[in-house]
């Protein structure tokens, strides 16, 4: 039981030495630690995106809301302008001015253009076409039994339309068209010759032929961005326009020009102390309105690409991020606007910027970690590699015969001992060679003990080439020898032995300069076929046996039983 303990155990410790690999064990924990760091600094870079989205969101939200906020109050006033017509209409004012207003449009309704001042230091004049022009259109409509409450709330909208148009931060024009035939505006003059160009103009613009009941059934503020004409300075305006409805009946439309000037102070005043990237105002067609860049050569242009792409993300949500390259753009729509602000963060400024520091130091610290991790896998594996040779070096020596490279006897009696069990297990034979080398006391005596020592390196070499690779030979005495042949019967192993005998006897050594030796030896075997013995000790000392004998029967010959010689 002891012994078949001992054999487990040392079988267990062989089959753990060939599977541990203490250089792969370093690298796989390196490897294993590298992959973790890099993990752990990846889920960093990952908040630190995440917070770096909601930063740029929070930015353009903040500007996205105070832009808004300076465009509520445009639109409210727009809005207010047209519940003060509304109420005009439900309610005209019975001033003797109005009235006399009203009675002269009836001598001039005929005339090519027209104008009706009442007051000129407390309401704008109203400026009318002729009833022939009119007609010619079944988008205008001079309603006999509406146009004289018409003209009169027109005089009070435009009492409200001076005082707006007095202040230093007003919007760049205010007016009133009606589908009557006329028209009051911020910016009207005492000339009349444009009269009819002018609000033909008007009445052709998108702003109002998008407001009928067909095409705007909501009744909601849209936005235009009119083309550059003379009357707008030869610059594109934007246009915020309402419909007027009072009692089903669609009057006209109340409108806001916006240069583009104004809507890039807007969008200037509404960033505040958010400098960092540009801001971008577009329109419902993403075409420019404003920037943030002062030079228009510095402005981040989208090409074709870019823009469809910019547009297909607006169409799916009312805010958002795009990377584009190396810029970061985030968008969201404007309540009061009919359009969309964009902020556009570049590399270069992310780099900058606290979030881009973060992501250099970031970096830098994983990088160091990761060259000190490298370092230090060299070192440490250099250091396992020569502790795991050393430690070979060292089992080697403690298992082998320095001289004769050949197992010691301590390894030889272990290895045997694991053979015996092995063939007893499987019912093989198992045999055992004892070797002696003849007259080797003389050989020291005669040429020292290093010719001793090349004859004995020379001796075991020749009886390892002999052998098979599953055989154990080994250094067991001075000059004695032992070979273990699992499987072999005792007469093969006896050929065996012979062979060896023979290879021995027939080279002659050199021991010293010109000086040449042939030694011989004898030999003994046993097996475990004789008597069914497996035992290792008992089968070496019967070979042992048999080796005297043939030392006593004249040496350089080899005995397998007893008292007969072969």
């Amino acid at each position: 039981m002891q012994r078949d303990t001992y054999v487990v155990k040392r079988s267990f410790l062989q089959w753990l030495q060939k599977q541990s690999n203490p250089g792969r064990i370093v690298n796989l924990c390196f490897l294993v630690v590298l992959i973790f760091s890099t993990l752990l600094t990846w889920r960093e870079v990952v908040v630190l995106e995440d917070a770096y989205i909601s930063s740029q969101r929070n930015h353009l939200e903040n500007v996205a809301n105070a832009l808004d906020r300076q465009l509520q109050f445009n639109v409210d006033k727009l809005l207010f302008f047209r519940h003060s017509m509304r109420d005009a209409l439900q309610t005209p004012l019975a001033f003797g001015v109005l009235h006399d207003a009203v009675f002269r449009f009836k001598t001039v309704r005929n005339t090519p253009f027209w104008q009706l001042a009442v007051d000129k230091d407390r309401t704008l004049p109203i400026n009318g076409v002729s009833d022939a022009f009119v007609e010619k259109t079944t988008l205008l409509s001079r309603d006999d039994e509406r146009v004289n409450n018409e003209l009169s709330a027109a005089l009070e909208l435009g009492y409200l339309l001076r005082l707006a148009s007095s202040s230093p931060q007003r919007e760049e024009r205010v007016f009133y068209i009606s589908r009557a035939g006329f028209y009051l505006s911020t910016d009207t003059t005492s000339q009349t010759v444009d009269i009819v160009s002018r609000y033909y103009r008007f009445v052709t613009q998108p702003w109002f032929t998008q407001q009928s009941e067909r095409e705007n059934r909501s009744r909601a503020i849209r936005w235009f961005v009119s083309p550059p004409t003379a009357y707008t300075g030869n610059a594109p305006v934007i246009t915020a326009s309402v419909p007027i409805y009072y009692d089903h009946y669609w009057y006209g439309v109340v409108a806001m020009d916006f240069a583009l000037t104004t809507m890039k102070r807007f969008l200037m005043d509404a960033m505040d102390d958010h400098t960092e990237g540009e801001y971008q105002l577009y329109d419902s067609r993403l075409n420019m309105i404003a920037s943030s860049e002062p030079s228009v050569r510095h402005i981040n242009r989208f090409d074709e690409r870019e823009m469809a792409q910019v547009a297909h993300a607006i169409e799916s949500d009312t805010q958002g991020e795009i990377r584009m390259g190396t810029r970061f753009v985030t968008w969201e729509r404007l309540d009061h606007f009919d359009g969309v602000v964009l902020r556009i963060h570049t590399l270069h400024e992310g780099v900058r910027g606290d979030f881009g520091s973060i992501s250099i130091a970031l970096a830098l610290l994983w990088a160091l970690f990761t060259a000190m991790l490298l370092i230090s896998w060299l070192v440490i594996r250099r250091m396992v590699s020569n502790m795991y040779t050393l430690q070979h070096s060292l089992q080697w020596q403690a298992w082998h015969d320095p001289l004769t490279r050949l197992n010691n006897r301590g390894a030889l009696f272990e290895r045997a001992k694991i053979l015996a069990v092995q063939c007893q297990e499987k019912s093989l034979p198992l045999a055992v060679i004892q070797i002696d080398l003849d007259h080797f006391k003389s050989i020291n005596d005669r040429f020292g003990h290093q010719a001793g020592d090349k004859v004995l390196s020379h001796a075991a070499g020749l009886i390892a080439s002999g052998l098979r690779s599953n055989d154990v030979a080994g250094r067991v005495g001075g000059e004695e020898f032992c070979v273990v042949l699992p499987g072999i019967t005792l007469e093969a192993a006896a050929g065996i032995a012979e062979r060896i005998r023979a290879r021995i006897n027939s080279k002659e050594i050199l021991v010293k300069k010109s000086t040449t030796i042939r030694v011989s030896a004898s030999l003994g075997v046993s097996g475990s076929q004789e008597k069914g013995h497996y035992d290792f000790e008992q089968l070496q000392s019967i070979a042992d046996a048999r080796l005297y004998q043939a030392k006593q029967s004249g040496r350089n010959q080899v005995v397998w039983h007893d008292h007969e010689k072969k």
